[in-house]
């Protein structure tokens, strides 16, 4: 995702209404959001469906990678040797 410019991607609602088709294009082609305002404050953020995608698999990744280091910092963890035990077993009762 490029980085945010002030002058061009931080938009009213009304214009953002009056020029919505142009702006999605433009979001979808180059990969950008756009803040809309209301009433001078942010009220959304529109990004290219891509970004969307970028951003929820991120998520789900560093929600992982958390999970994973709360297990250890709990002990529940398993040796290379239990590992391997568990993987044949399961893997010759196929």
């Amino acid at each position: 995702m490029s980085n945010l410019q002030i002058s061009e991607d931080i938009l009213p609602l009304g214009q953002f209404k009056a020029h919505a088709s142009r702006l999605l294009k433009s979001i979808n082609n180059h990969n950008r959001s756009i803040v809309i305002t209301k009433n001078g404050k942010p009220a959304a953020v529109v990004l290219s469906p891509s970004e969307f995608d970028r951003l929820n698999s991120q998520s789900h990744f560093m929600s992982a990678v958390q999970q994973g280091l709360n297990d250890e910092q709990a002990g529940r963890i398993v040796d290379d040797d239990e590992l391997d035990a568990v993987l044949e077993l399961n893997s010759s009762a196929l």
